[in-house]
């Protein structure tokens, strides 16, 4: 059985399409894209293999140039950019000491886990504000020395 170039591109682009839907990012669509171009172009005229392999990197190139382009024009929002960043989504949160903050150093329980924390001393028990992180401690305050923002 002899199976005609221009499908082999398309069989190519449906599969590389697929693959979009199914892994994250947004890369495989453009070279969908070049492998569907380079199908039709191979259809309409008859491009030697040499000359489809050609065809087919230059467009790869293009399109996911052109593709980078335009999601630097129009970046897509995200509803909650914190998602994956969980520090910084601890600015703000109250957490309670597990140890005293001694030398401006210790420990306070987020969620189902602990921290260190470093801030002014503090007794054990005592309810702090995150307001960051600094090498890989939370940064914290008392939550009576913080202003308040009503």
């Amino acid at each position: 059985m002899h199976m005609e170039a221009h499908w082999l591109w398309l069989i190519i682009a449906v599969v590389l399409g697929a693959a979009e839907l199914l892994l994250p990012g947004v890369f495989l669509i453009w070279v969908a894209t070049a492998a569907a171009v380079t199908g039709l172009v191979t259809l309409g005229v008859g491009l030697p293999v040499a000359g489809q392999f050609l065809l087919f990197a230059g467009l790869s190139l293009a399109t996911t140039w052109g593709g980078r382009k335009a999601y630097q024009r129009n970046p897509v929002l995200s509803a909650d950019p914190l998602l994956n960043d969980r520090v910084a989504r601890l600015v703000g949160e109250t957490v309670e000491l597990t140890t005293p903050l001694i030398h401006g150093s210790g420990r306070a329980r987020v969620g189902d886990s602990e921290w260190n924390v470093r801030g002014p001393d503090a007794p054990l028990g005592a309810h702090m504000r995150v307001l960051g992180i600094e090498d890989g401690s939370l940064v914290v305050r008392p939550m009576a020395a913080l202003p308040d923002s009503r």
